[in-house]
């Protein structure tokens, strides 16, 4: 198979100065993408900025040849970092939503402080680079989206509720955009990576840490942005030289004539029965089940 080239094509990655974020835009980079290395060079909590980050990534893509320019800002000034790409390159094609920081503590002593960090960074800042690129993406009838979620997310993790529920709102905005950019060529998907880095260094294993190189979840991340990638509002996780997909399913569950609390409580194990479980890849389809459930013609729908 021939290398998937992304000449021609501006991407831009954000936290892209470590970790995964790195080999991103080292790879865009190797396959002729002009790229643009934000990050605002803070720890994993956020704390402090360094310029030496994105520099040093800039750096590397341009001694092997590559075209690569920083950017320092934070991801909720997303118009000034998609400005970046404009204003040097012309375009944007591909935004890859990287960035993040922990906040680890357990509920009960987690401060509003401890939240909203979080989701500034990891909501609000998708959101703000994703709405800056969406006009240009929307005029030009082509764009690449990726968000960046979380097993934390899915099936949670002690001590991460603002992280968690930060990475499960990514899917939630991710199919929204796949619904609304699908006919000006906007594809959006999710990516729930597992790879050693600083931000998992704290919820991994030390063996695990040196096995899960970063390098093995870009080849994914790579093709969803890739324009002969047809794949929209979908979430696809990487690890180790693993990569699946991951779905929604829900149970033929019960419907209740007249329902009270007490008849609820007789079908129970029907209602949690997975056995039979149906996959639901929308909202009409939950609404066609819900018809076929009570018996509804949906012909009108």
């Amino acid at each position: 198979m021939s290398l998937l080239s992304f000449e021609g094509r501006v991407a831009l990655v954000t936290g892209a100065g470590g970790g995964i974020g790195r080999t991103y835009a080292l790879e865009f980079a190797r396959r002729g993408a002009k790229v643009i290395v934000n990050d605002l060079g803070g720890d994993r909590h956020g704390n402090s900025e360094s310029i030496s980050a994105a520099d040093k990534v800039v750096a590397e893509i341009r001694a092997a040849g590559g075209k690569a320019v920083p950017n320092y800002d934070s991801v909720e000034n997303g118009d000034k970092i998609v400005r970046t790409a404009i204003d040097n390159f012309g375009r944007i094609d591909v935004v890859i939503n990287n960035a993040g920081i922990l906040r680890d503590v357990s509920f009960g002593k987690m401060s509003e402080f401890d939240w909203d960090s979080v989701m500034k960074v990891h909501v609000k800042g998708a959101f703000s680079v994703t709405k800056a690129a969406w006009e240009h993406m929307r005029t030009q009838k082509y764009g690449r989206l990726v968000f960046t979620s979380s097993n934390s997310g899915i099936y949670g993790s002690f001590g991460q509720a603002n992280y968690a529920a930060a990475k499960m709102a990514l899917i939630g905005l991710s199919n929204t955009l796949a619904l609304e950019g699908a006919k000006y060529n906007i594809a959006s998907n999710v990516l729930v990576p597992t790879a050693g880095s600083r931000m998992t260094q704290t919820v991994m294993p030390e063996e695990l840490l040196t096995a899960m190189k970063p390098e093995f979840v870009t080849p994914l991340t790579v093709f969803l942005a890739h324009e002969s990638c047809n794949a929209t509002g979908r979430v696809f996780e990487a690890g180790a030289g693993w990569y699946g997909t991951v779905e929604q399913f829900r149970s033929r569950g019960k419907v209740i004539a007249e329902p009270t609390v007490e008849k609820l409580v007789e079908n129970w194990e029907e209602i949690c029965d997975m056995s039979g479980a149906q996959h639901i890849g929308s909202m009409r389809e939950v609404m066609e089940n819900l018809m076929d459930a009570l018996g509804v013609n949906k012909s009108k729908m």
